[in-house]
C-alpha cells in the first residue's frame, strides 16, 4: 500500500510557490494530501496530481478562538485518513499541525523553517513568536531548515539544536526550475517598450512582498539618494503589496516618483526578471531568498542585504554585492557601483548564474526530499 504524505500550509500561494515540483514528483512514490487556507479557489491545483485538497481556515495572525478551530479541524482530517506522515510549512500551520499530528500519534512529523518573523519583533510579540516555534520543534519528529545560516541562527536563539535539525542539499526549499529561468534579451527589450522605460536606462528591481521587512522602503530611499546623481536610472517593484508601501512612498516624495514603478503581483516572475539590470533585496529578515536564485538564474547582478537568511545566495563580490541591513548609505553605494561599472554588472550575472547552475537547480533540491522520504520510511 503506498504512504500517505499531507502537506500543511497556511496560504495556497506557499504551495503555488514553493512545494509544487516536489509535490509532483512526490506523487510517483506517494498519495499526497494539501491542506490550505483556500479563501477562493486556485486553478493551480487542479494542475497537480493530489488526492485531495482540503480547506482549513489557518490564519497567520494569532487569533486564539480561529487557531482552536482550525487545530480540531486538522485533528479531526488527521484521524480520518491516518497519514504516515504529515510535513508543514510555514509558522502557524507548523504550531497547529505539528500538535494535532501529535495528538494522533502521526509517526513521521516534519517542519521545515523558511525564515523568522520574529527577528525583526521586540519585547512580548517576540518572546511569544519565538515560543511557538520552540513548540514547533518539540512536537515535530523531523526539523528541517532551508539554509545554514538561516539553522545556524536557529541553533544560536536555541529553537533548534544540532543533533535534531538538517539542511537538504545546499538549502532552499525549491530551488529554481532552469528550464525556465533562462536569458532573453528580446524579452527584456520587449517587457523595457511595454513599461515604457528608455532603452539605455539602468533598471533596479525589487520582486517580492511588499512590506517593511523586506526593505522596501530603504531601497526607495536609496533609490531616491542615488537619483539625485546619476538620471538614467528606474526602479522597478513587483509583488503584492501588503503595506500600502506604494501610497507611503508617494505621499513621502509628493508624487514625484515618475521614475518608480509600481507594477503589482505578477504570476511570471521568469518573465518580469528578465528587464532588470540589478536585482536588489534588501530584506531586514530573509529565509533563503529564492526570487534572489531566480535573478541570478537570469544572469542579473544582485545587490542584498547581510542579514543572515541571504548568506548562501550569493558569493560576494563574485555573483553579488552585500551591504549592511537596515543601512541606506551602504545600499546606495553598491547600488551605485553598479551604475558605473557596467562590466562589473555582466561578470557578477554570469558568474552568478552558474553558481545557481552547480548548487541549487530545482530537480537538485526535489531530489533531496525524495531521498529525505524514502529514508524515513525505510526506518518506519
Amino acid at each position: 500500500m503506498r504512504k500517505k504524505i499531507c502537506f500543511i500550509v497556511s496560504s495556497p500561494g506557499t504551495a503555488k510557490g514553493f512545494l509544487c515540483k516536489h509535490i509532483e514528483t512526490l506523487s510517483s512514490y506517494y498519495d499526497i494530501y494539501l491542506i490550505a487556507n483556500i479563501i477562493k479557489e486556485d486553478n493551480i491545483f487542479f494542475n497537480l496530481p493530489l488526492v485531495e485538497i482540503k480547506n482549513i481556515p489557518i490564519q497567520r495572525e494569532i487569533n486564539v478562538i480561529q487557531d482552536i478551530k482550525a487545530l480540531l479541524l486538522l485533528k479531526k482530517y488527521f484521524k480520518k485518513n491516518r497519514f504516515d506522515a504529515i510535513h508543514s510549512v510555514t509558522p502557524k500551520a507548523g504550531l497547529l499541525s505539528m500538535i494535532a499530528g501529535r495528538m494522533e500519534k502521526i509517526k513521521i512529523r516534519t517542519h521545515i523553517f523558511t525564515g523568522q518573523v520574529w527577528h525583526t519583533k521586540t519585547g512580548i510579540s517576540k518572546k511569544v513568536l519565538k515560543l511557538m516555534d520552540k513548540c514547533i520543534v518539540r512536537n515535530a519528529t523531523n526539523i528541517l531548515v532551508d539554509g545554514y545560516s538561516q539553522r545556524e541562527y536557529l541553533i544560536k536563539n536555541n529553537i533548534i539544536k544540532e543533533t535534531n535539525s538538517k539542511v537538504l542539499g545546499k538549502g532552499s526549499i525549491s530551488g529554481v526550475d532552469t528550464c525556465k529561468f533562462i536569458p532573453d534579451l528580446q524579452m527584456s527589450k520587449d517587457i523595457r517598450e511595454e513599461l515604457k522605460i528608455n532603452p539605455t536606462a539602468t533598471i533596479f528591481m525589487f520582486l517580492g512582498r511588499l512590506n517593511k521587512d523586506k526593505g522596501i522602503l530603504d531601497l526607495v530611499d536609496a533609490f531616491m539618494n542615488l537619483k539625485q546623481k546619476k538620471e538614467n536610472i528606474c526602479l522597478l517593484i513587483v509583488g503584492y503589496d501588503e503595506e500600502d508601501i506604494e501610497k507611503k512612498v508617494k505621499n513621502k516624495y509628493n508624487n514625484q516618483i515618475d521614475f518608480i514603478i509600481f507594477y503589482g503581483p505578477t504570476d511570471f516572475p521568469e518573465r518580469m526578471l528578465q528587464v532588470c539590470d540589478v536585482f536588489c533585496m534588501p530584506s531586514y529578515r530573509e529565509g533563503f531568498g529564492t526570487s534572489v536564485l531566480e535573478a541570478s538564474l537570469l544572469e542579473k547582478a544582485i545587490i542584498c542585504s547581510d542579514t543572515y537568511g541571504l548568506k548562501e545566495t550569493i558569493i560576494e563580490n563574485e555573483t553579488g554585492l552585500r551591504h549592511k541591513t537596515m543601512d541606506i548609505e551602504s545600499l546606495t553605494l553598491q547600488m551605485e557601483k553598479l551604475v558605473d561599472n557596467i562590466e562589473l554588472r555582466f561578470s557578477l550575472g554570469e558568474k552568478g548564474r552558474k553558481y545557481i547552475l552547480n548548487n541549487f537547480s530545482a530537480q537538485t533540491i526535489t531530489n533531496e526530499w525524495i531521498k529525505f522520504y524514502k529514508e524515513l520510511f525505510t526506518e518506519l
